[in-house]
């Protein structure tokens, strides 16, 4: 069973949830120039369902998929609370085709 036939699988309502907004950075921004793109997901999202959502909303079939996991950090809050933790975040690359896009505006 390839990634597309796994994918397929999963339309059950769910796909609307998985991409929340599109990562913007600068190195988001480079990547965009070679054909892979960013997106934050939820923590339990999968390859396969990211795969699905970006065919289904953006009709364009990636060839790869890889997710990263972003610890939460430790930031200086500006009150007399002194330390606090910023939340644990989880991005999706989504690599396309040689001369694939997805408008993101």
């Amino acid at each position: 069973m390839t990634m597309k036939d796994k994918a397929l699988s999963y339309d059950d309502g769910r796909l609307s949830n998985v991409l929340k907004a599109p990562w913007f950075s600068e190195k988001a921004f480079l990547g965009m120039e070679q054909g892979c793109y960013v997106f934050q997901v939820p923590a339990d999202a999968t390859k396969p369902e990211v795969a699905a959502a970006i065919e289904k909303f953006y009709k364009v079939t990636p060839k790869k998929v890889r997710m990263a996991n972003l610890p939460g950090k430790s930031v200086s809050l500006r009150t007399r609370r002194g330390q606090g933790v910023r939340a644990r975040r989880h991005k999706a690359y989504v690599y396309l085709k040689k001369g694939d896009t997805i408008a993101l505006a």
